[in-house]
């Protein structure tokens, strides 16, 4: 339980599991938090659905997931913590939902089968080390409302070939692009 009278999920015994669904109801109260660590090192997680109602995935949430190959992030998620999709290397193409504004830290860092990620308009900023080798990212697209790229951001991503950096960007951080 939460202070606010919602529900925070982890997955607790359910760890080992290869495919989870998040209930959007718990003892009758909303779900709405994916727990710092929560389910971090499910080693034989490879799906997960996560339902509407849920506003934050927490830092380290799905950290080292390798075997995670699909998540789909619904519409009502605003926060992606840091380091919450870090070494998932399975896991192919993400899209970040339109209400997220910013990118944590080293939020999908080590996601070597990454090839696509599509970035919202409304995302102001993209945290240091967030896609750091992501070594089969292709093409980005950064929308218009980004206005600072942190250090090290596709640091390793080998295979970047085409990146579009708007003109409203007034910092791009050290080894952004090395």
């Amino acid at each position: 339980p939460l202070p606010d009278g919602t529900y925070g999920v982890s997955a607790g015994k359910a760890k080992y599991l290869s495919e989870i669904v998040i209930p959007a109801i718990y003892h009758g109260k909303a779900v709405t938090v994916i727990l710092d660590d929560g389910f971090k090192n499910s080693v034989n997680l490879t799906k997960i659905t996560i339902p509407e109602g849920i506003t934050s995935i927490g830092d380290r949430a799905f950290s080292n997931c390798n075997n995670l190959i699909s998540v789909v992030i619904p519409k009502s998620v605003i926060s992606i913590g840091a380091a919450a999709f870090s070494g998932c290397s399975k896991l192919t193409d993400v899209v970040i939902p339109d209400g997220v504004t910013s990118i944590s830290d080293y939020a999908f860092s080590g996601c070597s089968s990454l090839i696509s990620v599509t970035i919202p308009d409304g995302v102001t900023s993209i945290g240091s080390h967030t896609f750091e080798n992501c070594s089969s990212l292709i093409s980005v697209m950064i929308p218009k409302s980004v206005i600072s790229i942190g250090d090290s951001v596709f640091f390793g991503c080998s295979k970047l070939t085409d990146i579009v950096i708007p003109d409203g960007v007034t910092s791009i951080g050290d080894r952004a692009f090395a």
